[in-house]
């Protein structure tokens, strides 16, 4: 507002005023979901906790020489990181 202000008593108009304005404008859509894959998603993560489940059973009934998390961790962060991959995408 102050350069417009400056500009009535110069007289002259600014030299970057041309550049000011937007020259070029691009959107981009987000891509659909595609439903087919969030339904197998859900079904990976219900397998997921069904066998984290098991496991945690079988490593408490059985006498097993390792923690259960040592198979229950990676298998959720891979699959974070697949359903991170899948949200997050372009």
């Amino acid at each position: 507002m102050l350069p417009n202000f400056l500009q009535l008593f110069t007289g002259k108009p600014a030299a970057h005023y041309e550049a000011s304005f937007v020259q070029d404008v691009q959107v981009t859509r987000k891509r659909t979901r595609n439903r087919g894959l969030e339904r197998l998603l859900w079904w990976g993560w219900a397998l997921i906790v069904i066998k984290s489940l098991l496991v945690w059973w079988a490593c408490a009934h059985y006498p097993v020489p390792f923690h259960p998390l040592w198979i229950v961790l990676p298998t959720v962060a891979f699959a974070t990181l697949c359903t991170a991959l899948y949200v997050w995408r372009r």
